[in-house]
């Protein structure tokens, strides 16, 4: 359904998306999982025919994203990082808003409106406005908006940020229903480790190029093995013993010593023989995608990464632009 082919965009000297190829199977979740800046925005923005790429090529449901925009635009529906929604409209009139932009028939509008508002749990708000609404039944409204036109492709940039925890669950319960549903295609970006988990293949990718591909599981598989934290008085000097006498390598990250063994609860009380009077605190974890990005990239994905970087904003307006020049 998405086929990406050596794909580059350099804004002056700076390379933000590097030559990454990749493709999303029909009817999958696909996911980006990387910190902000990493490119996930800008590859998105390529895919949606509203940034131009520098060279490479990118195709969705068999249309060229370059050379055929106005077909892509169609086969896809897009739930921007900030809401696009007005909110002086109601629910109802937003969704009949984007089924006119969308070309809908007439004469199907207010059903399909209806079936998406039933499938977000929206509908005995419709009459409501749309500034009256809390952050998770905006984003509820932007899933269901995207639904309108029926597309074969829903992107779906950072789509729970600035959520409530029990908000981003109950919108995950919506979206990872569109392949069973719709047979929809899904195309997310995040940096929450446990929505990527949904994500039937993911794509790590930092600054611009992607590190690695493959399912959840594969991906946690190339760990090799259980994941052991180590607190100590002296992390150098434990650092440096552990190595030693086991030959393997140690890392460490916030005020911790981290190593990778197969086997990690037998081998957590050898290292505590090794270093004794040293450890403060030992905790064993199987392995997680967090500890897949740290391995690929040599860092972890901090709250911080979030609040800056790539931006969504000159896309919205690029997009609002296109439907003014109809």
């Amino acid at each position: 359904m998405i086929s990406v082919e050596n794909l580059v965009k350099c804004f002056g000297n700076i390379t933000a998306v590097n030559d990454i190829s990749f493709e999303v199977d029909e009817g999958s979740i696909f996911g980006f999982l990387g910190p902000n800046g990493a490119g996930k925005t800008t590859t998105i923005s390529m895919l949606c025919t509203l940034l131009s790429p520098t060279s490479g090529k990118a195709f969705i449901n068999g249309f060229d994203c370059s050379k055929e925009s106005a077909k892509v635009r169609k086969a896809i529906g897009i739930v921007f990082q900030d809401s696009t929604l007005d909110k002086e409209l109601t629910a109802y009139e937003n969704l009949m808003f984007h089924a006119f932009l969308y070309d809908v028939k007439k004469d199907e509008r207010a059903q399909r409106v209806g079936d998406a508002l039933h499938f977000v749990n929206l509908h005995e708000r419709r009459n409501d406005l749309v500034k009256k609404f809390s952050g998770g039944m905006k984003r509820r409204l932007e899933v269901a908006r995207g639904l309108i036109h029926r597309p074969k492709v829903l992107f779906l940039d950072e789509p729970t940020l600035g959520l409530d925890p029990q908000t981003r669950t109950n919108l995950w319960e919506f979206i990872i229903d569109l392949p069973r549903k719709h047979g929809m295609t899904i195309f997310m970006t995040t940096h929450y480790m446990e929505e990527a988990e949904v994500c039937d293949r993911i794509a790590i990718i930092d600054k611009g190029k992607i590190m690695t591909i493959g399912t959840p599981e594969e991906l946690k598989k190339t760990i090799g093995g259980d994941v052991i934290y180590i607190k100590t008085t002296d992390n150098k000097e434990a650092k440096t013993e552990i190595e030693k006498l086991f030959q393997i390598e140690v890392s460490e990250k916030n005020n911790e010593l981290f190593l990778t063994a197969l086997k990690g609860d037998a081998c957590i009380p050898e290292i505590i023989r090794a270093i004794g009077e040293k450890v403060l605190s030992v905790r064993l974890q199987r392995p997680t995608l967090n500890d897949v990005f740290l391995k690929m990239t040599g860092r972890e994905i901090r709250s911080e990464d979030i609040s800056s970087g790539d931006t969504i904003k000159e896309a919205v307006r690029s997009y609002r632009r296109h439907f003014d020049r109809g």
